[in-house]
């Protein structure tokens, strides 16, 4: 039987909902959540990126401010920015987009935007409230793995988990969230001896390795829950050929565009797995579904509003 498909559009959908119902009882109050995204610079992607941001903010009802410096901006400029937007009182979440120009030191720029308003969940002070499970700002995508998880009825605790990933940015924030929510969590990488063995004893696997359909239906216990967190663009027509011959919308799309999107994870996991991700579709939407959650958060952890439940587990 093929695995039920997790639809991550949907469950952004009812995030946002909630979202807005949340920004909707906090204007009553006289309080907007605002949100900057600092875009240095002409980078395509970016750009996509960052308007998307924007746009989910303003159908929320969320302030969003965009600011743009020149691709010849310094450090100190950026640091002096960063400094400014710290500084008001009706900006609560900064979003700064990577990457940056060489010239700009990007750790450093990161670690100056306030942890209260770091809604990327990526400063140390905040991945130190998540490891000791206090209150702060989590990574956006390692929470809406949990969101996926939970709002599809998944067991976590006591599961056993495998993280296929180590990045700051995903791999050791889902581990720590799996971890909090009482699941018995293995992180893999490059070093790991006999990967799809490892995978195999897991009743959830989270996919963010970055390599195109890497994990392959030996790595995966009939019945797993597959999260994938990969977003890679196959180009090559051999490539394509080995993971979608036969899928007659994937190769329309294809000969369309010469590319399509597809995660860590084979197609061919779908006949093994009891629940899966696709991609596009699944992990990508609850990322700027829980930016927007963390600009809320964020919002009310610094004014001391009490937390209701935005999103469940965000807490």
């Amino acid at each position: 039987m093929p695995a039920t498909i997790l639809d991550g559009q949907k469950i952004a959908a009812d995030i946002k909902a909630e979202i807005a119902e949340e920004v909707k009882s906090l204007a009553a109050s006289g309080l907007r959540p605002g949100l900057a995204a600092v875009l240095v610079g002409n980078d395509p992607a970016s750009e996509v990126y960052v308007r998307s941001k924007v746009k989910a903010s303003e159908a929320l009802n969320i302030y969003s401010e965009k600011i743009t410096p020149p691709e010849s901006v310094t450090t100190e400029e950026m640091l002096a920015l960063v400094a400014d937007l710290n500084r008001r009182d009706d900006i609560d979440g900064i979003l700064i987009q990577l990457p940056l120009p060489k010239q700009v030191d990007a750790k450093k720029v990161l670690l100056a935007v306030s942890p209260e308003k770091d809604v990327d969940g990526f400063h140390p002070m905040n991945v130190g409230n998540l490891s000791t499970q206090r209150p702060g700002l989590v990574a956006c995508t390692p929470l809406g793995c949990m969101e996926i998880l939970k709002r599809s009825n998944i067991p976590i605790a006591g599961a056993n988990a495998v993280v296929i990933g180590r990045s700051d940015i995903v791999g050791k924030p889902v581990a720590m969230l799996l971890l909090n929510a009482n699941a018995t969590v293995t992180v893999c990488h490059s070093k790991t001896r006999d990967l799809p063995a490892v995978c195999r004893t897991a009743d959830i696997v989270i996919a963010a390795i970055g390599r195109a359909g890497m994990v392959t239906r030996d790595f995966i216990k009939p019945g797993a829950t597959v999260i994938d967190v990969g977003m890679n663009r196959v180009t090559d027509p051999a490539e394509f050929k080995r993971f979608f011959a036969g899928n007659a919308k994937r190769e329309q799309d294809f000969a369309a565009k010469g590319s399509v999107l597809m995660g860590d994870v084979h197609p061919e996991v779908a006949e093994v797995a009891g629940a899966i991700t696709p991609v596009p579709g699944g992990v990508g939407p609850l990322t700027i579904a829980m930016l927007m959650s963390n600009t809320v958060k964020a919002a009310k952890l610094r004014r001391g509003v009490r937390m209701k439940s935005t999103a469940r587990g965000n807490e």
